[in-house]
């Protein structure tokens, strides 16, 4: 009876940590399958398209931007 002051202890701290690593195991998980899918989108942008992007940002010269044309066959 006397020892009754003691109850769960350590293993409730134990378990509360392992509580809050799975909850940001998951956050951590959902964030990357997130930020993967984002990434994916902007990897289907074509090659003039990104040209037509470096030129309009004065990154390319207009001679520069008529080769790219060009090679690319657009």
């Amino acid at each position: 009876m006397w020892d009754a002051h003691d109850g769960m202890g350590w293993w409730m701290l134990l378990g509360s940590v392992w509580f809050v690593l799975f909850w940001v195991f998951i956050i951590w998980a959902f964030t990357r399958v997130l930020s993967g899918s984002i990434r994916g989108s902007q990897a289907s942008e074509s090659a003039m398209d990104i040209a037509k992007r470096r030129y309009a940002r004065g990154e390319n010269t207009r001679e520069g931007f008529e080769r790219l044309r060009r090679d690319l066959g657009s």
